[in-house]
């Protein structure tokens, strides 16, 4: 199993933050693996400040990403699921990093006009946050 968070964080023009992650290339949201110890609410506001400088404010849970359909075997063989907690970050502070340890760019974008290449998490984030923001209720996948 591997248990983490994914984080949204948008800018008062409703763009959405973005980080080139420097593993693959891709741009990605925010997220990554709990730590023992930490809440996933924890998770979330400490990988916002590792991967971009700043410091979320509140996060709000809007989807779980579970099941047969979030399993993958990594570049070194090992077959693993997910299990990933969506965040809206409900406001931040401080100064945006644009090359951090684990980035090397980063940047807010209107949801439109997302740069490339996009990983493929962050269409159906987004997708589950205006459907959250709709409804109100939990996606639960």
């Amino acid at each position: 199993m591997f248990v983490g968070a994914r984080c949204v964080v948008r800018d008062a023009h409703d763009r959405v933050l973005l980080i080139q992650r420097s593993d693959n290339g891709l741009w990605a949201l925010p997220a990554g693996a709990m730590e023992l110890g930490e809440s996933i609410a924890g998770c979330a506001a400490r990988e916002v400040f590792e991967e971009t400088g700043l410091r979320a404010a509140g996060v709000t849970p809007f989807a779980m990403h579970t099941g047969v359909d979030y399993t993958f075997t990594n570049m070194f063989g090992d077959t693993y699921q997910l299990f990933v907690t969506c965040f809206r970050v409900d406001g931040f502070s401080g100064d945006l990093l644009t090359s951090t340890d684990e980035t090397t760019d980063a940047g807010f974008f209107d949801p439109d006009a997302l740069p490339t290449p996009l990983a493929g998490t962050v269409g159906e984030t987004l997708s589950d946050l205006a459907a959250f923001e709709h409804s109100g209720q939990l996606v639960l996948k």
